[in-house]
């Protein structure tokens, strides 16, 4: 997969986000699948929209015990998505688990990615909540460090890290970065953020945007303009 943008479907009910995607006619975009959909759907949402085309990231974010973690991955691996993530924070022993449970007996899986720390966290509340008292930008550089390490494809981190994630993982170790958002848009609850064209610049793989496509007058010409300023 090359460099892409990933719509975020937040909506509560396969009735919304039908009627959203059903705007796009022919095009298919990458969508993402976050808890609030699966959780009001669960996997026949995925079924659905892999029978209509789009890919699929599966956003659980699973962080467990390795052997749940591996037993959780292991059926969705049956749904073919083609990308699904758990938390950094959970260990190299979880992340390799992960990847296990993941795996299918022809050895073919989706993309694994890791959450280092969410874009709404900054340093202070990571110091304050966290008890983390390094700084963000080393924090996560050394999750997608143990991630890397532990075979996954890439981390979910903010677009202002990707090209230093690039630089300490190797450039084929993937970026996917939320927080983004145009440059005559509202950031919203996000506090690490940049526009598409900047993520572009600075090196994320995709890019994943919710509300200033979801909620704009007209999705559609909102999500060719990221595609033209991130993709094109």
């Amino acid at each position: 997969m090359g460099r892409d943008v990933i719509i975020a479907c937040d909506f509560d009910s396969k009735q919304k986000t039908l009627e959203f995607l059903d705007k796009f006619g022919d095009i298919r975009p990458f969508v993402k699948i976050g808890m609030e959909l699966y959780y009001a759907e669960g996997p026949s949402i995925v079924r659905e929209l892999k029978d209509r085309g789009h890919k699929i990231f599966l956003d659980l974010k699973l962080h467990d015990i390795p052997n749940t973690v591996k037993k959780s991955m292991a059926v969705l691996s049956r749904l073919d998505v083609d990308m699904t993530n758990l938390h950094a924070g959970g260990t190299k022993n979880m992340m390799r688990a992960a990847l296990e449970g993941l795996t299918r007996e022809d050895g073919s899986r989706p993309m694994l990615i890791a959450v280092t720390q969410l874009t709404s966290t900054d340093e202070e509340s990571m110091r304050a909540d966290l008890l983390i008292d390094r700084p963000i930008d080393e924090v996560v550089m050394h999750y997608a460090k143990c991630a890397s390490e532990a075979g996954l494809d890439g981390v979910v981190c903010s677009p202002l890290e990707a090209g230093k994630v690039h630089d300490r993982c190797g450039s084929g170790f993937f970026t996917v970065t939320p927080g983004v958002r145009f440059a005559d848009g509202e950031v919203g609850d996000q506090k690490r953020v940049t526009t598409p064209a900047v993520a572009k610049e600075i090196g994320s793989d995709y890019i994943v945007m919710g509300r200033p496509i979801t909620g704009a007058t007209d999705p559609v010409s909102a999500y060719q303009r990221a595609v033209a300023e991130f993709v094109d």
